[in-house]
């Protein structure tokens, strides 16, 4: 399973946030680049980057700085926030990202989304598929809709998507453990490369969703907590 750590920039700063509430970013370094650098020296070889600043302002805000950090280091990175248009895929694209993320988008134009794949191809267009209760959010978290998260999921997936990312936004930044139960339920019903992002807090967390069946796992707060420490990664990276 990759492990794959996540870097969150918010007013060009290294932060993570509690269930995606903005009021509660907290920051854990000035320079995001240099975040990426010690991970990188730690044995990470993938990298999660969200810019927090674009999902608001529905566009992206911080190229420059995944251009620096695809510049910097070898990381193979996914980046989500704020893409919107076929001009935020290229500029996420040229700037060095490996692959992007269609959240909101696939929920608010599924043609965007579906002209996005065939374009570039299921390798490079992760499915966003984030949740409360079960139901898809979007807009940075803010706004939710009426459609079940599996459901969404199966659609997509019928339709080529390959890879999805999948947050329960009530467990995000919580440190309390991941979605292990809906992650086995959505593998169990649907043939899917799945990501598992949020709360997890420990070895054993990544093990579980491991167990589970996922492909990847995310780990933000954690690192930055203390609670996972980077050397306990190597093995496993």
């Amino acid at each position: 399973m990759r492990i794959i750590a996540a870097i969150d920039i918010l007013g060009g700063k290294c932060v993570r946030l509690t269930r995606g509430d903005f009021s509660t970013s907290k920051v854990y370094n000035e320079d995001p680049v240099e975040v990426a650098k010690e991970l990188e020296n730690n044995g990470i070889r993938y990298l999660h980057m969200v810019d927090l600043d674009g999902a608001g302002r529905k566009k992206i805000v911080n190229a420059d700085i995944l251009r620096k950090t695809a510049s910097s280091t070898s990381l193979l990175i996914d980046f989500g926030g704020g893409i919107r248009s076929e001009d935020d895929v290229r500029t996420a694209f040229d700037a060095g990202a490996r692959q992007i993320t269609a959240g909101s988008i696939a929920v608010h134009s599924p043609e965007t989304a579906m002209r996005w794949l065939e374009k570039y191809g299921s390798d490079r267009i992760i499915l966003g598929a984030d949740a409360t209760g079960r139901m898809i959010m979007t807009d940075g978290w803010q706004s939710r809709s009426e459609e079940d998260v599996i459901s969404f999921i199966k659609g997509y997936r019928m339709r080529g998507f390959r890879y999805v990312i999948c947050t329960d936004v009530s467990k995000d930044g919580m440190l309390q453990g991941p979605a292990t139960e809906l992650y086995r339920e959505i593998i169990n019903e649907v043939d899917i490369n799945l990501i598992a992002s949020g709360g997890v807090s420990s070895l054993r967390d990544i093990e579980n969703v491991k167990d589970a069946g996922c492909e990847g796992v995310i780990i933000g707060k954690a690192l930055y907590e203390g609670k996972i420490k980077l050397k306990e990664l190597k093995d496993i990276c």
